[in-house]
């Protein structure tokens, strides 16, 4: 079955006016978004670098904001030129922060007040504090003291928009210690919040005298995972293990008295104790042993893709079934490429079942059926690869003579990944427009030139390509976002030097672009972001 017929934008324009579409608000959403993908993807639609950016900081995006010096300056990267959100005063570098999570309003919940329904950056600054900031007026709505017993530095979702856990650096011990060859039990401590309003579930340790030589931890979706070195990586539940084994239930803001000292949760000095220690190994759900850790669940009906655990597997994977470890149909992938880069391969995010397995040259979008005949079994098939646009080397296989008239056939084996040849780099997914953004790069004289390409993401038909101004280079760390009508470039430099391009669609093709605007763009976010007298590197 091939692609559905293009919708007419004024057509679809006409029956929104005239309330044609049902009162659901959600279906309304999804027309608006439906006339803002065909306006993207029409051939007249150009997107245009409007301004750039420096810094001497990382820079982070997140839904429409940029942010700057540690997220202490956010910038709209909606307008045509940058304007300034807010900046919050300026800390010290022990108050910094360290890592940040947007939270969206929930749909359907009454919030005790009206400033929770709006979106807010949760936020750990490097001396421990969890901070709920106003993602538009920078102001700080709530605050915790997590504790002082360990050094908390990540930020992640357990369940989305839901619970938050945050991760503590691990514990090495002292200099002194580890020459003496003694080892600190506890590796590090995990502190778990519903957020909205905050309330604290607990801070839980993992203890090597529990779960053995473990080198790392993380929570997901209310799973504790647990890796070892040797590549073995076990699940365990976190409610069970919470019901099991939490030794006193705290709330935020009440007092309470812990070994012998007396406080207020998650206020200062006293912050929030270690209130989840295992004493015995808890029931194991599931373990599975795979090289580097690499682990991942998704599909329909559940199945996990590991690469097994040797060194010559590498670039090689298996897809098996959770429920009974067995290995899908076709279940082994393995890219026919010769690279420095492995490939990659993940379950598509579109909550479709399917995976994609991206190598330099192909991206192939794998799916997930019922084998004929057999429902118990499943089987991995292609639903559609992208291939990138390579001419066959002509200089490969030319035959040479030699002084005495002997024909010698030569052979150029170019690597896949060659800069030369244009290589994939980046895949996305941009939900609200259900589009594949690829990112492809080639090597041309000096500088590489990358392009975005837009492909629809139930066919791979490529449906509209974005040409970047700026050069790429393939040494640099680069991210890429493509946001609606905005498509963001992030580049890292050598010595921490940051750079940001941001380029946003134009339908008027006939609307001139002058030379000297992206300098102009770029002055007009200096005077922004240095009034004030305030550094520049915000």
């Amino acid at each position: 079955m091939g692609p559905a017929q293009k919708p007419n934008v004024c057509r679809q324009l006409s029956r929104r006016a005239l309330g044609f579409f049902s009162r659901d608000a959600g279906v309304v959403q999804r027309t608006n978004l439906g006339i803002l993908r065909a306006l993207v993807c029409q051939e007249s639609t150009k997107f245009k670098n409007v301004w750039t950016t420096h810094s001497k900081s990382p820079i982070a995006y997140e839904r429409g904001r940029i942010y700057f010096d540690n997220y202490r300056c956010c910038v709209s990267s909606v307008a045509s030129e940058p304007r300034k959100l807010y900046e919050m005063p300026k800390c010290s570098k022990s108050e910094k922060i360290e890592d940040a999570l947007l939270w969206e309003c929930p749909v359907g919940e009454i919030l005790p007040n009206p400033s929770d329904y709006k979106s807010s950056l949760i936020a750990l600054t490097a001396h421990n504090w969890l901070f709920r900031i106003s993602a538009t007026t920078g102001k700080v709505l709530e605050k915790i003291y997590l504790a002082s017993y360990c050094k908390f530095r990540y930020l992640s979702w357990d369940t989305p928009q839901e619970v938050i856990a945050v991760k503590s650096a691990q514990n090495k011990g002292s200099v002194l210690a580890r020459q003496a060859g003694i080892q600190q039990p506890v590796l590090l401590y995990l502190a778990v919040f519903h957020v909205l309003p905050f309330s604290l579930i607990g801070i839980l340790e993992i203890n090597k005298k529990i779960f053995g030589n473990v080198t790392d931890a993380t929570l997901s979706h209310g799973i504790l995972i647990v890796m070892y070195s040797s590549g073995l990586v076990r699940l365990y539940s976190f409610q069970a293990i919470t019901e099991q084994f939490m030794q006193q239930k705290l709330d935020l803001g009440c007092a309470c008295r812990w070994g012998g000292t007396a406080g207020t949760v998650g206020e200062a000095p006293f912050g929030i104790p270690c209130n989840i220690k295992i004493t015995d190994t808890p029931p194991l759900l599931f373990e599975v042993s795979s090289l580097e850790n690499a682990f991942q669940i998704g599909g329909h009906p559940w199945h996990y893709i590991i690469t097994p655990n040797k060194k010559k597997q590498k670039g090689v994977f298996h897809i098996c079934a959770l429920k009974d470890n067995s290995l899908a149909k076709n279940g082994i992938q393995e890219m026919e490429c010769c690279s420095l880069e492995s490939d990659w391969i993940y379950f598509h995010p579109d909550a479709s079942g399917r995976i994609i397995h991206v190598g330099p040259n192909q991206v192939k979008v794998l799916k997930l059926n019922e084998v004929e005949n057999n429902s118990a079994q499943h089987q991995i098939s292609e639903d559609f690869v992208i291939l990138a646009n390579r001419e066959k080397n002509k200089n490969e296989n030319l035959p040479t003579v030699t002084a005495s008239g002997r024909v010698v056939k030569r052979t150029f084996n170019l690597l896949d990944d060659d800069p030369e040849q244009e290589t994939f780099k980046i895949v996305d997914y941009e939900d609200e427009l259900d589009l594949l953004s690829v990112v492809a790069v080639t090597q041309i004289d000096a500088e590489g030139k990358a392009h975005l390409d837009f492909h629809c993401n139930e066919y791979g038909t490529l449906l509209k390509s974005i040409p970047l101004v700026e050069s790429w280079d393939v040494t640099y760390s680069h991210e890429v976002y493509f946001d609606r009508d905005l498509v963001l470039h992030i580049e890292q430099k050598p010595s921490r030097v940051f750079s940001c391009y941001v380029y946003q669609m134009v339908c008027d093709p006939g609307e001139e672009e002058t030379t000297n605007r992206s300098c102009e763009k770029e002055t007009n976010l200096n005077i922004i972001l240095n009034s004030d007298n305030h550094s520049s590197d915000c």
